[in-house]
């Protein structure tokens, strides 16, 4: 086996090895069969257009032309010409695909459904890392670099599975870039043959490196290296302090495991939030039964977002520990304020899954079956390894903070951490925001009076409207642009409300959940998904994190924030909101065309309007499509541009004007291109003859240089040269010698890559050279004048 076969073999190995970390996201992990498959076909391109040999970029070049037709055959070719040609059906299908793709990562949790827009990403990614380390490593020969691509693979599935992809997935993608770096090394090795002094021994028949311990001494050397390294690198981290668990900790969603510790790194819970809203059919996520005389406060939180970069909210990196059998004492709760102890009995959907528990805010205790871990700075539960509230049954004993609007008004300052923390806002944040925060909170006299200004803005004061059909937006002018157009649904309520606090220094974040649901006939309560919520959460010393609601038309609005606020009385009967676009189901419904895939999260998609809305006008346009299938057709024609280069040439030059000179130079190109490099030093006859001899011409060919170099010469030095007529023929007929006596390889060199084409870049160095020199002799000239009249202005002036 060749040093560049070896070295093919590694490139495509490696790259699946580190692939490997890919297949816990995805059930069933069949893509990768057709990565694999793909990749084969890149390597064995690659590997025969090495072997003509065809120019480094062309190789690349032919190697993207093959994953393009590939990945249409195998994504694409219903709407494809003849299966397998690309148009522009095919991308308008691939951003589609690519869109839908998108929309499952954030929809599904870990392991997602093997969604064919989930496919297509991972086999795309995964092929187009493979094809950069062909390229490094076999192509241009550099293995070393190629592990970068290979580390961007594997970090992402790190990252996709939150930091735990696991040890033996790491141990895999670094065995597999050692073996690329052993195989580099022992094709440099092989081609410097015994270059080591020391005991001679016989070699191994066969072997390219002569036998004997100095001759491999630098293989076993890399070895030992190699496996140093990784063992550093997987040990390591277990004993130095201040690494959480090192490759084998709890980091990411996992947690580590029933041990302490770990961390968890909360994927945004927003993703799928307005399409839950959208449902055309509620489905029922969770039943409960609890003691409380009222639930219209009995919101069940999911998680916390504290962290806000001027463009979205998401929720920090926080530690993760065991659940205790009893919850901390909520932080800055006072004994002094009114609290009633509440439980609640849970059952979860079997098509309802989430990795957050839904629980009533603040929890207590919390009784459950399965993985669950604690997150205090949010009184979160989350999943490990894999857990999910799918079926879950639970009891949660909660307590309902009634707090006046006393105790609110005369609220001390929170603790400095704290405040800092969650009273953070970027420089990026537009200056309106906190303007109109002060506009809207002008006369308050505390932060209590400031919050509910706010609140009562945006759900009463403010003309908002409530629309889950608006497009959220993205980008620091986000908020802007709600203030502005004052329509939207929770999710710009509540982010606007929690920014707009933080201006003001009032310590905020966004709280993600459901409503209370509805009450049913037997008593239990039926929340859907589309009770799906997001609110804010405002910090006041001695009542903790309290809820507001300024969505217009959803949930209810706290007691403490309405006036003649009843202090010390028990509230009234269950009685929650109720609007067009929130009509929780009573009991779970199905749906024939809904499949366990769609039942993600208790939803199947969109709408039919949103569908609409999706498809109509935010799709590619006809420019978009026409600009990127001329690109690709540019692409598929570039390997081809010598070709069609030389043909123009020859076209020129033999043309019904064509002249012997013309001629001549068409004939000594053509010899060029199969291998025949010219000698402009020598007679037309003599460079005849070297033609002849090193293209081993024969019959009418040979004699047709002959004839052409006559031509040549009675143009050149005959004081009245004779017309030869027919030149083009003479061509032709070398053009054919030349063509029957070299073989396939040499043959389609000089039809695909001509040496020839080398004129180009002496053209375009020539004209370089030259506007170089013209430009030199302009400044050059300049900067005399400039000189001179410098000079000359002294004299003038006296």
């Amino acid at each position: 086996m060749s040093g560049r076969t070896r070295l093919t073999l590694a490139s495509w190995g490696a790259t699946l090895m580190a692939a490997g970390a890919l297949l816990p996201l995805v059930k069933p992990a069949t893509w990768i069969f057709t990565a694999a498959f793909v990749l084969a076909l890149v390597s064995g391109v690659g590997t025969l257009a090495r072997r003509v040999p065809l120019a480094r970029p062309l190789t690349l070049l032919a190697q993207l032309v093959v994953v393009l037709l590939a990945l249409t055959v195998c994504f694409a070719r219903e709407q494809a010409l003849l299966w397998f040609l690309p148009g522009p059906e095919v991308f308008t299908h691939a951003v589609e695909l690519f869109r839908a793709g998108a929309e499952d990562v954030g929809r599904y949790a870990i392991p997602a459904p093997d969604t064919e827009g989930i496919r297509l990403m991972l086999v795309g990614g995964v092929v187009a890392i493979g094809l950069l380390v062909d390229a490094l490593a076999v192509t241009f020969r550099k293995a070393a670099p190629a592990g970068l691509p290979l580390l961007a693979l594997y970090s992402v599935a790190a990252g996709l599975s939150g930091g735990g992809a696991g040890w033996l997935w790491f141990l895999l993608a670094a065995s597999g870039y050692l073996l690329l770096l052993l195989a580099e090394g022992r094709d440099r090795l092989s081609q410097w043959g015994r270059v080591f002094g020391g005991a001679q021994r016989s070699a191994r028949p066969g072997s390219s490196v002569a036998a004997g311990g100095p001759a491999f001494a630098p293989a076993r050397t890399g070895r030992r290296i190699g496996a140093v390294a990784m063992g550093v690198a997987l040990v390591a981290p277990l004993a130095l302090p201040g690494f959480s668990g090192g490759l084998f900790g709890g980091g990411g969603e996992g947690g580590g495991g029933a041990g302490k510790g770990g961390t968890i790194s909360a994927v945004n819970p927003l993703v799928s939030l307005q399409n839950n809203l959208r449902q055309p059919e509620d489905r029922e996520v969770l039943r409960y039964r609890t003691n409380a005389r009222d639930t219209s406060g009995l919101y069940l939180r999911l998680v916390a977002l504290d962290q806000f970069d001027g463009t979205s909210w998401k929720s920090s990196v926080r530690p993760i520990e065991d659940v205790p059998k009893q919850l901390p004492w909520p932080d800055g709760l006072s004994q002094s304020v009114r609290i009633t102890e509440v439980t609640s009995n849970f059952v979860a959907s079997d098509a309802y899954e989430q990795k957050w528990l839904p629980m009533p805010y603040p929890a207590g205790r919390v009784d459950i079956e399965g993985r669950w871990r604690y997150e205090p700075a949010g009184r979160m539960l989350v999943g490990d390894d894999r857990q999910t509230t799918k079926g879950a049954r639970y009891q949660v004993s909660s307590l309902d903070v009634q707090p006046t609007a006393g105790q609110l008004a005369g609220a001390g300052p929170a603790p400095e951490k704290l405040r800092r923390e969650y009273t953070k806002v970027p420089a990026s944040l537009p200056g309106d925001v906190k303007a109109t925060a002060l506009k809207v909170t002008k006369g308050a006299r505390n932060d209590y009076e400031r919050a509910v200004k706010l609140q009562d803005w945006f759900a009463q004061d403010g003309g908002f409207r409530y629309d889950v059909d608006v497009v959220s937006g993205t980008g620091v002018q986000a908020i802007s642009r709600f203030l502005k157009d004052k329509e939207g649904f929770c999710v710009h309520f509540s982010f606007s409300m929690a920014a707009m606090a933080r201006s003001l220094g009032i310590p905020a974040r966004v709280a993600v959940g459901f409503m209370p649901g509805t009450t049913q006939t037997d008593g239990s309560v039926s929340v859907g998904i589309r009770d799906a919520h997001a609110w804010p959460e405002l910090y006041f010393e001695g009542a903790g994190w309290t809820r507001f609601e300024p969505t217009p038309s959803r949930g209810s609005t706290p007691a403490y924030t309405r006036e003649n606020t009843p202090s010390g009385t028990a509230t009234g009967p269950a009685q929650p909101q109720q609007s067009a676009s929130a009509q929780p189901s009573a009991a779970p419904s199905a749906s024939a065309s809904c499949t366990p895939q769609e039942k993600k999260l208790g939803g199947c998609g969109p709408d039919a309007a949103a569908a609409d809305a999706a498809s109509d006008g935010s799709g590619p346009d006809l420019l978009t499509v026409t600009l990127v299938t001329a690109g690709v057709l540019l692409l598929l024609a570039l390997p081809f541009l010598p070709l069609l280069w030389r043909r123009r040439v020859r076209a020129r030059r033999l043309g019904a004007d064509g002249s012997a000179l013309a001629v001549w130079e068409e004939i000594n190109d053509t010899a060029w291109d199969h291998g025949v490099e010219p000698d402009d030093s020598l007679t037309p006859r003599k460079a005849a003859a070297r033609i002849v001899r090193l293209g081993e011409l024969r019959g009418e060919s040979a004699d047709a240089v002959h004839r052409v170099a006559r031509a040549v010469e009675e143009v050149l030095y005959a004081p009245r040269p004779r017309p030869v007529a027919d030149l083009a023929s003479e061509a032709a007929r070398v053009r054919v010698g030349f063509h029957a006596g070299a073989d396939r390889r040499t043959r389609l060199r000089a039809l695909l890559a001509p040496r020839s084409a080398a004129r180009v870049r002496w053209a375009a160095s020539s004209r370089w050279a030259a506007a170089t020199a013209r430009w030199a002799g302009w400044r050059q000239a300049a900067t005399a004048r400039a000189t001179a009249v410098f000079r000359r202005g002294p004299r003038e002036a006296n």
